[in-house]
This record gives structure tokens, C-alpha cells and sequence, in this order.
């Protein structure tokens, strides 16, 4: 199988256009599947683990467990957002991202078989390579392909992808009561999206902006080493500035954000099994909307205001929700929606800013790196969640609450990087 012609900005076909956009944005819609499959099997799951070894129930041994879940897949998704990265400069973004979508369903559907919770963090380690590689490439591919004037739209609509796939999760949740005799059944749907490599090798074209970039006149591929440049003397400042931004968002969301399915679970107890399910949509549909607006707001009022006022609304928000609510209602869903999307729309900021920092020949790599190396200190919060609980007895409110102050972080960080409105991007 072969890739399409391969399309530059501008002179890309309408049809090669849809089918650029359609593969990074299923790739990254099926990516958020897997990641919010997660949340609403982990509590069920990790409760059966513990009947079946004859240990008490309790949330605070769920809490240590999720959180070195967590971390075991953030910490797959920082390597290969660095290894699919590589290999997307190296041989290709059409490539690479089959591969890449290959990976995650494939590990993601074998969590079915885990009977153990350390099962489940192998499984979502490996899984977590493929999508880890996915974002980045889907990114470069999609704003390479692309006309610069679109770069703000096609940056929301890929943030927005994943918490669409957050939503179709959800409503699995509502139509499959997930419980502890059930939740493997719901890890089955993650294998799925592996028919989608085969449309994305066969229709999907190759970046014209990527094959100039490495390619020399012979046609084969020119000699590179992404890493060493994007840590050279020309860039090692910028790469440091775009891993502490991914950071902060990716903590807050991997460190307390991700956590209220849970959460939603226990304040409504056994007697509502499908809590966590809406509280699931509740956050996705906020989180869908937030992302065109936040990219919207980028290109509108400039990168780095929106990334403060992101920080600000996200800080004040999640204080209200973690130190504000007691209990499972209407109030509890509202500011979930909220709290989804304002925290989601960093995901909106991220796709249109990212690759304005890099050039060409490095850019998976560098946009990959960066936001991935953003999951290793992610990982580092979720296992500090997981202590948090086990220091308030199993209480989601106030591990949650300490975790999402990493927002104060983003409101000074982000001024000492480059502001890039405007500019077309680096070649």
C-alpha cells in the first residue's frame, strides 16, 4: 500500500485537503476514546482486582492505582511522541501515523485480558506510544497540508477530535452499564480504530512541505537528526519554553481533570452506575466547544494573552469545583462542563502554536517532544494524586484541589515565549 500524491499548501485538491483533515482528525478522535475509556473502566476494573484477591474495597487503593496507571501511560506517550515523532521526519507523516493508530487500538483492546492492575498499566504503556505519536504527526500533517489562513480553524477542530472521541466514550458508558462484571467488554470497542490505518495508508497524501524539506535531489530521503537540532544552539531555548507550557496543561488535566469520572462515581455511589458516564460527557461536551473558541481567541487576541487567561480561568474554576461541591448533581455536572472546557482549550492552543515554534524538517519531532515530554511531568502529578489520596483517605476533592494549582505556573511561564501571531511558519 501507498500514499497518495503528495499535496502542498495551496495546491493541494479540495479532496486532498478533506482526506488530510479527516485522518488527523479520526486518528486524534479515536486517540480520545482511548484515553477516556480509561477513566470510566478504572474504578469497576480496579475494584474486581481487589475482590478477586480478597482485599476490602476501598478508593484510596483505586487512587494509587490510577494514578500509576496514569502515569505509566503518559510516560508511554511521552516516548512515543518522541519515537513516532522520529519517524515521521524520517519517513514520512502519512506513514508514521498508520503505525502509530496500529499501536494504540491494537494494546487498547487487550486490556481485556488484565487481571492484574499492573496488567493495566503495561497495556496502556504500549498503547499510549501509539497515541503519543499520533497527535504530533496528525498536527504537522494537517497544518503543512493546509493554507496558512486556516491554521487557527484546523487547530480547533483537531483540539476539539479528541474530546468528540471523550463524548462517543461516554455514550458507551450510558448504553453499557459499566460495572465490575462488565467494564472488558467496554475495553473491546478500544480496538477498533485500527481499520482506520488502512484508509489513512491507501487515500491520505504525503506532505509536499515535508518531502522538500527532506528529501534531496536524488528523491531519497536526506540525513537528519531532529533530536540533536531541536537541542541545538538554535532551538534548545524555544523546545525548553514548549515542554513547560504543554506541561501545565498536561498535568492539570492528567492530575485532577481526568479524575472526576471517578470522583463522579463514588458521590453517587453504586446506586447510579451511569454518573460517570455523563459525568464524562459532561466534560467532553465542554471541552469540544472550548477548543474552536480557545483556538479562535489565539489568532484573535495573540498567543501568549490567551495561554495567561487560559491559566487564570482554569485556576479559578477547578478551585470552585474541588473545594465547592460535596456531592453528585446538577451543580457537580455544571461545573464539570465548565471546568472541561476551559482546561480543554489549551488542546485548541496547543495544534496552532506548537508548530509555529519549529521548522520543517524537525517538527513532528520538536511539537512531539515538547508536548509529550509535557506527559512525563503529567506522570510525575498523577502519581502525586495518587498519594494525595491516600494522604486524605481516598478524598477526589482535595488531591484534586492541590493538583490543579499547577495553573498558577502557566500564568508567569508563558510570557518568556515568543509570541508568533501572524507569522507563517518556520520553514
Amino acid at each position: 500500500m501507498s500514499a497518495s500524491p503528495t499535496a502542498a499548501p495551496g495546491s493541494a485538491t479540495p479532496a486532498q485537503l478533506r482526506s488530510t483533515l479527516a485522518a488527523a482528525f479520526l486518528g486524534w478522535m479515536f486517540d480520545g476514546m482511548e484515553m477516556g475509556l480509561f477513566p470510566l473502566i478504572a474504578r469497576p476494573a480496579l475494584l474486581e482486582m481487589q475482590q478477586a484477591h480478597g482485599l476490602s474495597l476501598n478508593d484510596a487503593f483505586v487512587g494509587l492505582w490510577m494514578g500509576r496507571v496514569t502515569a505509566a501511560f503518559l510516560l508511554g506517550a511521552a516516548l512515543g511522541g518522541v519515537v513516532f515523532g522520529w519517524l515521521g521526519d524520517r519517513f514520512g507523516r502519512v506513514k508514521a501515523m498508520a503505525w502509530s493508530i496500529a499501536c494504540y487500538s491494537v494494546f487498547t483492546g487487550l486490556i481485556f485480558f488484565a487481571t492484574e492492575p499492573w496488567h493495566l498499566g503495561a497495556f496502556r504503556f504500549i498503547a499510549a506510544l501509539g497515541m503519543g505519536g499520533e497527535w504530533a504527526l496528525g498536527v504537522a500533517l494537517v497544518m503543512e497540508v493546509w493554507p496558512e489562513n486556516k491554521r487557527p480553524l484546523m487547530a480547533g477542530v483537531i483540539g476539539a477530535a479528541a474530546n468528540v472521541g471523550y463524548v462517543i466514550i461516554g455514550l458507551v458508558g450510558l448504553a453499557f452499564k459499566v460495572t465490575t462484571d462488565t467494564w472488558r467488554w467496554v475495553a473491546v470497542v478500544g480496538a477498533a480504530p485500527a481499520v482506520l490505518t488502512f484508509g489513512v495508508m491507501l487515500f491520505v497524501p504525503e506532505s509536499q512541505k515535508w518531502h522538500a524539506s527532506t528529501h534531496a535531489a536524488t528523491g531519497k530521503p536526506a540525513r537528519a537528526n531532529p533530536l540533536r537540532e531541536i537541542f541545538g544552539p538554535n532551538l534548545w531555548r524555544t523546545t525548553l519554553i514548549a515542554i513547560a507550557l504543554s506541561s501545565v496543561a498536561l498535568i492539570g488535566t492528567w492530575g485532577s481533570v481526568q479524575w472526576l469520572p471517578l470522583w463522579a462515581d463514588k458521590l453517587a455511589g453504586a446506586a447510579n452506575p451511569y454518573a460517570k458516564a455523563y459525568a464524562q460527557i459532561a466534560s467532553a461536551a465542554g471541552a469540544v466547544i472550548a477548543c474552536l473558541i480557545g483556538a479562535w481567541a489565539c489568532d484573535l487576541v495573540g498567543r501568549r494573552l490567551t495561554y495567561c487567561l487560559l491559566s487564570l480561568g482554569s485556576l479559578g474554576l477547578c478551585a470552585w469545583l474541588f473545594r465547592g461541591i460535596d456531592a453528585y448533581g446538577v451543580p457537580f455536572l455544571a461545573l464539570t462542563f465548565a471546568v472541561g472546557g476551559v482546561t480543554a482549550m489549551f488542546y485548541g492552543w496547543l495544534p496552532l502554536y506548537l508548530p509555529e515554534l519549529f521548522p520543517t524538517r524537525v517538527r513532528a519531532t520538536g511539537q512531539g517532544l515538547a508536548f509529550n515530554s509535557g506527559r512525563i511531568l503529567a506522570a510525575v502529578g498523577a502519581l502525586q494524586m495518587g498519594a494525595l489520596m491516600q494522604t486524605f483517605h481516598g478524598s477526589y476533592a482535595q488531591a484534586g484541589a492541590v493538583i490543579s494549582l499547577v495553573y498558577a505556573v502557566g500564568l508567569v511561564i508563558v510570557w518568556f515565549a515568543p509570541e508568533t501571531k501572524g507569522q507563517p511558519l518556520p520553514e
